[in-house]
């Protein structure tokens, strides 16, 4: 067990624990540094770190995850020590969820169409008031029987270019990078090894400001991590890492801090925001 989970989902967006209870969760665990990072949303962050208050060993870092878009897909932009409370980050993030909503709403139609009926009142409820993601639909699905398992959901109808996705207005890789700098945050790609170049856009992105890689991921192998490791130190970037958890009942998941994440990596992410004198450095 790693004391270190620095990718992780709360119902704020679509993980499946409050912000409270993956506080409580991690500390139990040992865990010594954790970073909420929501989807489009930095809602969850100030309850983990009021609820932090009861685990003097237990670190709560501000983060963010945003989705940014390319032809062949997706790419995550997480987001360290973010000034959460910045108004042009808030007023952007909410026209983010306003997108998300809509695109939502557009995937239950199409589901429909194809004879799969679910409410969309239930997706709403299922997601609490946070940031509605696919899996809120993916649940929704499960609960009536249409699906045996969340990923059947992904796999068969809710991924990227599948038959009920629909696109939604996101920001380019860059443009989120440049984002997360002005809310004076450190920004780092996530799982590279879902790119078809890392390296082309580690050169882009640093352009922009990108400060370090996510090295040290689920569905990273151990060859797969020495590239990156190595790829961060050529271009002056730090490492990081989590498990991305979303919660106990989604089948992708694995347990919180189930990673292996260096607590060298939570070190220089510290220490590189205090060496940039970041407002939010100082909460550690």
């Amino acid at each position: 067990m790693s004391q270190v989970d620095l990718h992780i989902h709360s119902t704020a967006s679509d993980g499946q624990l409050r912000p409270e209870e993956l506080v409580s969760k991690a500390a139990g665990l040992g865990l010594a540094f954790i970073a909420i990072t929501d989807h489009d949303s930095v809602d969850g962050v100030a309850p983990a770190m009021e609820a932090a208050k009861k685990f003097p060993r237990l670190k709560v870092i501000p983060g963010i995850e945003i989705s940014t878009d390319l032809p062949e897909g997706e790419v995550h932009i997480l987001g360290y020590f973010i000034d959460y409370t910045s108004d042009e980050l808030r007023s952007a993030l909410k026209h983010f969820r306003n997108s998300r909503e809509q695109r939502a709403q557009g995937m239950v139609a199409r589901l429909r169409a194809m004879g799969i009926l679910i409410d969309w009142p239930r997706v709403q409820e299922l997601a609490g008031g946070g940031s509605i993601g696919r899996p809120h639909i993916a649940q929704a699905m499960l609960e009536k029987g249409y699906i045996k398992s969340i990923q059947d959901a992904f796999h068969g109808y809710l991924e990227h270019g599948g038959p009920a996705y629909v696109e939604r207005e996101k920001l380019t890789p860059a443009e989120a990078v440049a984002l997360l700098v002005r809310a004076k945050g450190l920004p780092v790609l996530a799982h590279p090894t879902t790119i078809s170049d890392p390296e082309a856009m580690v050169k882009e992105l640093r352009a922009f400001g990108l400060a370090g890689l996510e090295a040290y991921c689920k569905d990273c192998t151990a060859e797969e991590t020495h590239l990156l490791v190595s790829l961060a130190l050529r271009y002056r970037l730090i490492t990081t890492g989590g498990s991305d958890y979303h919660g106990p009942d989604n089948s992708r998941e694995i347990e919180l801090g189930s990673v292996e994440v260096p607590i060298s990596a939570a070190e220089r992410l510290i220490a590189l925001a205090r060496e940039r004198k970041l407002k939010m450095a100082d909460i550690i």
